[in-house]
């Protein structure tokens, strides 16, 4: 395992989609996006996912020379039509959008139908923290998870994130997945060969599995502690896609190239949906923060029931990811170090 630099691999990424034709404000944007997710440790949507979205753009199912529009707004809302773009590039330019709309009215909601995969959700709804705003970002995904009683995959891991700005702390970000696990997660384990927690998948037959290869062989994956993850997952698909008009459901386009989307789809793409509340909509900002500042001083001064395992407040071990990183660099997996040594080959570009 090497470590590479973030100017190394956001070079690379790219000059990558810039090979794909990308213009060069958005390959920096799609690569800003990729490398915040190895920078806080979310390894499985980092670069590891950029031969990916080469393979859709080679399959003609990723437009990198999107002209996403606005179809639909009201003062607080839109609706975006991404051109089937990466959701790399259009989602950080639509909550840009709903941030602008809070500031002039109080909250701001974008939706976006007709787009690719977005990366890390926490990117796009940190974007509201330095205007003393709440962000929000969610999306649907490719259908991997099997509702409660079932054994069919009917939906997408479809993470939600929300973030909350604090004083004298960092930022509250929970961002996670409703899924009981990230594919991801699923992937790592396969390049580590390593079982995963009972509970994550389950066989074609619907019989729990630690395999972490099981969604190959036809299995799916399981909702996040049962019925309530497979509502929570059920709210975000209406969110993203049944409000902007994109695919629901089993429906929604799968992310690997080698499947193709079903027939008679009943949107368009991937659906996304980002938000923004202004806090002095609701009380001054800094009052607010105040009590967010002792409301994770309280958590982080909750009894303990290991003295060696301090409480951790969400979002907490990615910022402390992030700081090793930027002094010690990103460590790639030989696996996915080869792959985008692969990938550099075929297009032409120099990893280091």
């Amino acid at each position: 395992m090497k470590n590479y630099t973030y100017l190394e691999l956001h070079t690379f990424t790219k000059d990558i989609f810039i090979k794909c034709g990308m213009p060069l404000d958005d390959a920096i944007q799609a690569a800003d996006v990729l490398l915040s997710a190895d920078m806080r440790g979310i390894d499985s949507h980092g670069v590891a996912r950029l031969s990916g979205y080469v393979r859709l753009y080679e399959a003609d199912r990723a437009n990198m020379k999107a002209q996403w529009k606005v179809i639909h707004q009201t003062p607080s809302t839109a609706t975006i039509d991404a051109d089937q773009g990466l959701g790399l590039v259009v989602a950080p330019h639509a909550m840009d959008i709903a941030i602008e709309k809070a500031k002039q009215v109080g909250t701001g909601w974008v939706a976006i139908q007709n787009s690719n995969h977005f990366g890390i959700a926490a990117y796009h709804a940190m974007k509201a923290l330095p205007h003393d705003m709440i962000g929000m970002a969610m999306t649907n995904a490719s259908p991997l998870v099997a509702p409660t009683h079932s054994k069919q995959r009917m939906l997408g891991t479809n993470p939600i994130c929300m973030v909350f700005p604090a004083g004298k702390h960092l930022p509250i970000v929970a961002d996670m997945a409703t899924s009981a696990a990230a594919n991801g997660k699923l992937e790592i384990a396969q390049r580590s060969g390593k079982e995963i927690p009972k509970g994550w998948v389950q066989t074609k037959d619907g019989q729990k599995s630690t395999d972490a290869n099981e969604l190959k062989k036809g299995g799916s994956l399981l909702p996040l502690g049962g019925h309530k993850g497979y509502a929570m997952a059920s709210i975000v698909d209406i969110m993203t896609s049944v409000l902007s008009g994109a695919n629901y459901g089993p429906w929604v386009p799968p992310f690997v190239s080698f499947l193709n989307p079903l027939e008679n789809l009943p949107g368009k793409g991937i659906g996304h949906f980002v938000g923004a509340m202004r806090i002095d909509a609701f009380r001054p900002a800094e009052d607010f923060k105040s009590h967010i500042d002792n409301w994770i001083d309280a958590f982080k001064n909750a009894e303990r029931i290991d003295e060696k395992q301090q409480v951790i407040i969400p979002g907490e071990p990615e910022f402390w990811m992030q700081n090793e990183r930027e002094k010690n660099g990103i460590p790639l997996n030989d696996l996915v170090e080869k792959d985008l040594l692969d990938l550099g080959d075929k297009l032409g570009v120099k990893l280091v």
